[in-house]
Formats: structure tokens, sequence, C-alpha cells
């Protein structure tokens, strides 16, 4: 029976069923522990105030438990710490969030359960998010506004002065990046349509005069906005709040540096989830601070996405190409078939190498060729001579080229020589026989090829470190300055902001949930394509579906 069960294959398919189980299991275990500890970091925590008795005499400490662990009191007794108390093998420490970091030494401390004599979670204590130095934690004592201190409901006034100078200081950033850097991005032009004048001996007296006015008329208009960018910034840096910290000392917190205010101890359900959903929008939405260790990703974010469809443009019309040429007119012979096998080991060739080649080729040799031709007023500061997204997207675009290639020919290959013959004895051309039946027809294999290209290229972030990705881009491919979409720039990616946060942080502790975040948030990003990518297959499929009958 057992040898009759053997050679019918049902433990073949079995252990091929468990297998693709525990394969599933596996990866949803993985995301959801990348989710639970990424999307956990932005609920508000409980802040307590710790009373402490140790060596180094009394204390209090104030902040949020980020962990807790048993440590061996041989351990503490090997590092110098008094044990004669500690009854036990092991005592529980906690890992607490101090913040405040320009009065305390550190910004996250160890803290034994034997050294608290007091623990508690006072409802006044408040959590102020700030634009640097990180988290301030205490007690409110005092709000001025205007020079005035607020006697009548101080919290709520509070709050809503917050709100003003996060607005002000809003407005300022918008002015900043938008008019007044649109003007600077128009004297950068003039000055270089000035030099590419000189360079060709072309700068008459009219010339240097119209440049003359239009420099006039730009700096005229900056002096406005200039006026006007003081104006919001004098306005923001009107309130303060007095605030008492853990050393009992009180702290003056301008608001204009403040970005939020809570009281976590005093927030119900409803409150905390309200604050929660904002925390996770503001790190979809805002620009990264403190050496990417907070604030948000956005400008990751798009960076990935632009590079992706960008690199996708470019794949796929050679990928298709390639494929046609290599299925439909190459011979069949020898060259074919080492040309079939090249393809296929360039799949297996490592993704630095491919950001090698395409800072030799594409960077300096391409893109200095570009620069000389085109843009010699520039000189030496490179334009296209430099790494940039177009060079990051044709390096992934050459590293996807044979999943493209390959599932496109076998989509090709599966398309009966029926059809073909068909419509050539109807009339047609080759040419249109490829582009009205047999490439629609295989558009779902393409499609595949491209999804495959996608899911690869968005996690890639080797290649990218040498041909255009950086730790912090000023400003984004895309802006409202002619020609509008900047394909020169240096942007930032998901990747490389996990690589950066998880091992180049000067703060690991306060990193490491960020790191989770971003993680979580690249692989819904991929998802989120691929998601996309398969629908318009399947949309293909179905619509093309009538020409395989």
């Amino acid at each position: 029976m057992v040898k009759q069960w053997f050679k019918s294959g049902s433990p073949w398919i079995w252990m091929t069923g468990g297998a693709v189980s525990i394969s599933l299991i596996s990866v949803i275990g993985l995301l959801a522990m990348i989710a639970w500890k990424g999307l956990s970091f932005f609920w508000p925590s409980e802040v307590v105030q710790l009373e402490l008795l140790s060596a180094n005499g009394k204390h209090t400490v104030i902040g949020e438990i980020y962990d807790k662990e048993l440590v061996p009191t041989s351990r503490l007794k090997a590092a110098g710490v008094d044990v004669s108390a500690m009854n036990t093998d092991h005592v529980e420490r906690f890992l607490v969030k101090t913040g405040n970091r320009e009065y305390v030494e550190l910004d996250f401390r160890w803290v034994l359960e034997t050294d608290i004599t007091n623990k508690s979670a006072p409802a006044a204590l408040a959590v102020f998010e700030r634009s640097k130095n990180g988290n301030f934690y205490g007690y409110v004592e005092r709000v001025i506004e205007n020079g005035q201190v607020v006697a009548d409901k101080p919290v709520e006034r509070l709050h809503e002065l917050v709100e003003r100078a996060v607005d002000l200081n809003d407005k300022a950033l918008s002015l900043q990046n938008g008019d007044i850097g649109h003007i600077n991005y128009e004297l950068e032009r003039l000055r270089l349509k000035e030099r590419a004048y000189l360079l060709d001996d072309a700068l008459t007296d009219e010339r240097v005069a119209e440049l003359a006015e239009q420099r006039k008329a730009l700096r005229e208009q900056y002096k406005v906005y200039e006026t006007e960018l003081f104006e919001l910034r004098k306005e923001a840096k009107r309130d303060q709040v007095i605030v008492r910290d853990m050393r009992g000392e009180e702290v003056t917190l301008p608001l204009y540096q403040v970005l939020d205010v809570w009281f976590p101890n005093d927030m119900n359900f409803a409150q905390k989830l309200g604050h929660y959903l904002v925390q996770i929008s503001k790190f979809v939405s805002d620009d990264p601070r403190e050496a990417n260790t907070e604030g948000g990703v956005f400008p990751a974010i798009f960076g990935t996405v632009f590079m992706v469809m960008l690199m996708a443009v470019i794949v796929t019309p050679f990928g298709v190409i390639a494929a046609i040429y290599l299925h439909e007119y190459a011979a069949k012979n020898a060259i074919t078939k080492m040309v079939r096998i090249a393809v296929i080991n360039l799949a297996g060739v490592p993704s630095i190498v491919y950001g090698v080649f395409g800072l030799g080729f594409f960077v300096y040799m391409l893109g200095g060729s570009i620069d000389e031709l085109f843009y010699p007023e520039a000189s030496p500061s490179p334009v296209f001579g430099t790494p940039g997204v177009i060079w990051s997207a044709l390096t992934l675009a050459i590293l996807t080229l044979p999943v493209v290639i390959v599932s496109t020919e076998e989509g090709l290959s599966r398309i009966p020589s029926a059809v073909r013959h068909g419509s050539l004895a109807l009339g047609a051309t080759k040419a249109e026989t490829l582009w009205r039946i047999v490439v629609p027809m295989a558009s779902p294999a393409i499609m595949t090829g491209l999804i495959l290209a996608v899911a690869r290229a968005a996690g890639e972030v080797a290649p990218l470190m040498l041909v255009g990705v950086v730790k912090m881009a000023p400003t984004l491919p895309i802006d409202g300055n002619f020609p509008f979409v900047h394909l020169d720039r240096k942007f930032m990616h998901l990747g490389f902001h996990i690589y950066d946060v998880g091992f180049q942080s000067p703060n690991v502790e306060a990193a490491r949930p960020l790191v989770y975040a971003t993680a979580f948030l690249l692989v819904t990003v991929i998802v989120a394509l691929n998601i996309t990518a398969i629908g318009i297959r399947n949309h293909l499929r179905e619509k093309f579906r009538s020409l395989e009958h």
C-alpha cells in the first residue's frame, strides 16, 4: 500500500503543498512583524516619570519606555554595578527615551528596575515634537503669546498657537522653495546664458543690457518675496512655551520649532487613534529631518516611484523590440543561440557590476559628452556628467532587460503559427501582422516581464549608490521650473533610506523603528506598483482573448 501510494505521486503533491504553505506563512509572518514594529512606532506611547535611587544619587527620569530585557546579575557585576542588594540571578531593565537632547547627555538610557523607587504617568506630562533636537518631555508651566502670559485655558491656546506657527512655517517654506527658488533658478539660467554668449563671442552690448534688465527685474521681485519671508519668520517666532523638564528646571521652547504637542497620558482611545493616523500621514507626506532619523519619507517615496516608472518606460520598448527580433526575424543558428544564452546569463550578473558600468559609461562617458556638446557654459560644474535619476533608470533598465526579453519571447512562442499565416493570407504584411495581431496577443506576457522588472528594480540599492541616489536631495526631480522634469538631478530612494537610517544613523536606537516603517512602506510601494501592472495585464488579457479563437 505504501509503495503504491508513493508511486501514485500523492506524497509529492502533499510535500509541494506543504512547502508552498510554509513559504506563504513565512512571508506573511515576516511582513506582519515588519508592519507591527514599524507602525506601532507612531502610536502615542505612555510617558512615565521614574524616581531613581542609585549609586549616583537620587534623580528623576521622564520619557517613553522603548524596550525591556532581563540582564544577568553577573553581567552587571562585571560592568561595575553594585549587585549586593540583588537577590535574583536576573534583573529587568528598561530602555527609556528621555529626549531633551540639548540638555541631557543621553537621548536613550537603560534603567534598572532595582533603581526605581517610584513609577508614575501624570496626565500633565506633555510631548513636544520639534523640528530639531528631537522630542521634548516635560510639564507645561506657562504659555506666552506675543510677550503676554496666557491665563485662560493655556493648554487649549497652546494647541492653537502651535498650529499657527506650523502654518506660518509652511507658508515660509513654500515661499522659499516656490517663488524665491524660482527666481534663484532664473538668475542661474541668466548666468549660464551670459557665459554661453561669452564662449561664442556673441556677448554684445545689447545682450548685456538685456540680461542686466532681466536680472534687475528678478532682484526686485526677490526683495519683495524676501521681505514677505522675513515677516512670516518673525510672526512664527512670536510665541513661546515654558516647560519644566525632568531636571526640575524651566526651559523656554520657541513655538516656531514645535511641530506638534500632545498629552499621551491624558488621551482616550479615540484621541490616540486620531493622533496615530495623523502621525502616519505625516510620515508619508513630510520631508526627513535630523539626519533622516525623524520626519517623513515623501522625497524617498517620490524618487522610488519616479525612477521605477522611468525605468519601465525605457526597458519595455527595448525589451519587446529585442524579443521580437530574436523570435520573429533572427535566423535559427548558433549566433542566435549564443545571444539568447548571453541574455539569460545577464540576469545573473551582480547588480553592483551594473552600477559600475552605469557610472563609467552613462555618467562619465555619455553624460560627459552631453555636457561638452550642449552645456559647455556650465563647465566645470557637470549637468549630465554626474549621477542622476536618468542614469539610474537606464542602469536598472539594462539590469532588468533580460527579464523582459525572456518573458516576451515566451509570450510570442505561445501564439499559434496559424494566426500569423491567416493574417498573411489575408494580405497583411509581416510588420502589420506583428503590430496588430502578434504583439497585442503577447501583451499579457510583456506585462508579466514588466511586473518582474519593476519588482526587482524597486528593491535594488547597490547600483543606485553609484549612479544617482543620495542621502538627502534638496529638490525633487519634478518642480515648477522649466523644463519641469529634471532628469539630471539626484534623488532619494526608499531602499537606500533604509540602509542609511539603519547603518549610518548617529542615533541607532531612535532610528530602528523607522527602519521597519520604511521597509514596510517599500514593500507596500512595490505591491502597489505590481497590482497596478497586474490589473493592466488582466485587462489586456480579456481584451485580446478573442484573437486566440
